[in-house]
This record gives structure tokens, sequence and C-alpha cells, in this order.
């Protein structure tokens, strides 16, 4: 008798450990920039990700467990990246990772990410993983299998497709991971197009003022002008294109924060002519179920937390990563790093930013890059941006919604 009272007090014991177990939440972690250059898009991501908690934790969360996010402000500094995702791995002992935002933050971590066997999806971050090769990074961008060069393949197609074909380019970009990458892929296109490089040069990603850098653009006369930018620069380089009178063929590149609603409105009829990355043709996106889905439940809470009212290109890709280690934790039943990547690594995906697969480096095995242009805006209103009528995709040919105004100055007129 007593040897079975023993036996039921310790399954009594395991069943409440196990009880316990379960109760535990499930925590993610990751930086977010929520103040400094880019906490417009952290803001819009941080709200995605509470707003995919709350959507997985009343379907019975994760594994039966409910999730909690674990995050940190990030500041938009790369320096203080490391730090936060040692604490996230060693104090916070999260289970999960996902992320961080952008180019400069994602390359910042990736080292204590690899020094601890994690998986992470990064968000938007181009060609973040191309010196480092880690098998259990994935990227939540459309750059495709050469992530350097596809954010320039259209740009240079488009000006090749012109006649007389433009002859000279001028190359500017932050001294920062990021543009760096889009720069060093802009330079190499620039000799698979045979456009001759007049300008190429870096600036300091402190810098506040840009007509300077502008007057000596001007100054060699560059039929093509290809910026790679961070919000605050990219706001900077235009407000000085405008005040200087810029008067290149094509102007435009890879400057991200131009997608940010409220820096689109900012700059209202001084976008006119600028042909730039663009994430989606958004009345194309709206038809997927999952990014009407999210933006809907999105727009109903951004105007009350006074961040980005549309969220069109950050939101759907922040709930697609959410989706891809949602269906790799319970495809798996694991919280192992090593299957969800292996889960990640080997199956195809249908999320709000349409069907994808990873290939080499975690990105993703097909380009999905589109180019838009800011054509007939005419006023600093909220409506001039909401469905983006007036970036119409200009390339590739198979996604067009809207014809290339060329040269820049007619479409600015």
């Amino acid at each position: 008798m007593r040897r079975l009272r023993s036996l039921f007090l310790v399954l009594a014991v395991t069943l409440l450990a196990l009880s316990a177990r379960a109760a535990e939440p499930i925590k993610v972690g990751f930086s977010m920039a929520l103040t400094g250059g880019t906490a417009a898009i952290g803001k819009q991501i941080l709200l995605t990700l509470q707003l995919w908690r709350d959507d997985i934790n009343a379907k019975g969360g994760l594994l039966g467990r409910p999730v909690e996010l674990v995050y940190y402000d990030d500041q938009t500094d790369p320096a203080v990246v490391p730090g936060i995702y040692a604490k996230l791995i060693n104090v916070d002992k999260v289970d999960l990772l996902i992320g961080p935002y952008a180019t400069n933050m994602v390359t910042a971590a990736l080292p204590i990410i690899m020094q601890y066997h994690k998986t992470t999806i990064g968000l938007l971050a181009n060609s973040a993983n191309s010196h480092f090769h880690y098998p259990n990074y994935f990227s939540m961008i459309p750059s495709g299998p050469e992530p350097k060069l596809s954010f320039s393949t259209g740009y240079y197609t488009l000006a090749a497709e012109q006649t007389p074909k433009p002859k000279t380019v001028a190359i500017v970009g932050a001294d920062a991971e990021y543009g760096r990458n889009a720069t060093d892929g802009a330079r190499e296109n620039a000799a698979k197009f045979g456009f001759q490089i007049v300008y190429d040069r870096s600036y300091p990603p402190s810098t506040a003022d840009y007509t300077p850098i502008v007057r000596a653009i001007q100054a060699t006369h560059p039929d093509l002008i290809y910026v790679a930018s961070y919000p605050p620069d990219s706001v900077g380089m235009i407000r000085a294109a405008n005040e200087v009178g810029l008067d290149a063929k094509m102007f435009g590149g890879a400057m991200v924060g131009l997608q940010i609603t409220a820096t689109a409105m900012q700059l209202g009829p001084l976008l006119n002519g600028i042909i730039n990355n663009a994430a989606f043709n958004v009345a194309e996106m709206m038809k997927n179920p999952q990014a009407a889905a999210i933006l809907t439940e999105y727009q109903k809470r951004a105007p009350a937390l006074g961040i980005d009212p549309l969220g069109y290109t950050f939101v759907p890709y922040t709930i697609s990563a959410c989706a891809i280690l949602t269906e790799a934790v319970n495809a798996t039943q694991s919280l192992d790093q090593q299957k969800i990547a292996d889960y990640i690594r080997t199956h195809e995906f249908k999320t709000a930013s349409g069907d994808l697969k990873f290939g080499p480096d975690g990105e993703w095995s097909k380009t999905a890059v589109l180019f838009g242009q800011f054509q007939h805006i005419t006023s600093n209103s909220l409506d001039e941006f909401r469905g983006w009528p007036h970036q119409p995709i200009v390339w590739p040919s198979e996604y067009k919604t809207g014809d290339l105004i060329y040269p820049y100055s007619a479409a600015r007129k």
C-alpha cells in the first residue's frame, strides 16, 4: 500500500509539473527600432507582431502554450543589437527568435544568433547573410537568389529601354551595411548594362545636410542617379534634389522610407518622378486573403496608436514571417531550433507576401522585387497614398500597372 501511495504521489507531482510547464508561455524574442531613424517602420512591425500574438493565443497558443513577446528598443543602432540578442538568449531564455528588422540590424545580430545556434527570420534585410552563409537564417524580403543585384536590376532595365539609351550613372548610398550592399549591386549591374559610372560615393549615416552631396552629383551631369538610403537620408536627398533642381533623366533606386505613409505625405509632390523599389502592387496584394485580413486589423488599430495608418509594405512581410514560424513549430511539434530550421528550409509557404520557398543563404528562391514610379501627386493628403494610386508598378512588365514617365523632369511637371 505504501509503495502504491508513493507511486501515486510521484505521478501527481509529474502531472503538476507537466501542467505547470504547459502553462508557461513560449517566449518570442526580438529587437525592434522603436526610436531612431527607422522607428516609423519598427512601430508598424511591433503592432503586427502583437496582432499575431493575440490571434495565436485566441486559438490556444503554440503547442498549447500562450505566446509572449519579449523585445527591446534597438534605437536603429546596430551597435546595441548584439547585446540585446545576447540578453534575449541568456537572460530572458526566449524559446524562439524573429527579426530583427533591417539589414544593418540583422547583420549585427547574426554573429550572436550563430554562436548559440538559433534560428531566425530576418525582416526586410537585404543580403544580410551573404558573408556569414548561416544555414539557420531566413530572409523575409523578396530579393531572391541575387539579393545585391535585385535592388537595381529593374532600375537599369527601365533605363536601358529608353531611346536614346542613357549613358552615365551616379551611385550614392549610406556608409552602412544596407547602403553598401545595394550600391555594390548597383555598381556590378552598371557594368552589365553598359553604363559609365561618373560618381560613386558613400556618406556617413549621421549626415544632416544633403545639398552638398546632390550638388556634387549634379556637377558630373549623370543621366541616372541611383540612391541607396534609409528614411532620414531619403528625405534629405529628395529635398536637396528639389532645392538644387536636379535634371537627371532618372532618379531613385533603393530609397527606404518612401513606403512610410507619413514620409510620403510629408514629401507630397516632391516625390513625383522618383523610381523606387516597390514592395507590392497594392491592388493585387489586397486580393490575397492573408494580406487583406492583417491589413484590415492593423488599420483598425493604427490610428489610435499614432503610427502609420496604412502599413502596406511592412505589415504583410511581418505577418508572413510569423506565419512561417507558426507553421514550422506546429508541423514539427517542437521548439528545437534545428528541426524548425530544417522544416523552413525544405518547404514552400503560402503567405500574405505570396508563395515562397527559401534557397541559399535563406534568400527567397525567386526574386519578387518590383519598381514603381511616383506620378501625378498634387498634395500632401493621405488620400493621395491610400491604395498608392500614384505609384504605379513600372517594372517588371508582367506586373505593370502604369507606364514610366521619362525623363525625370517630365514627371515633375
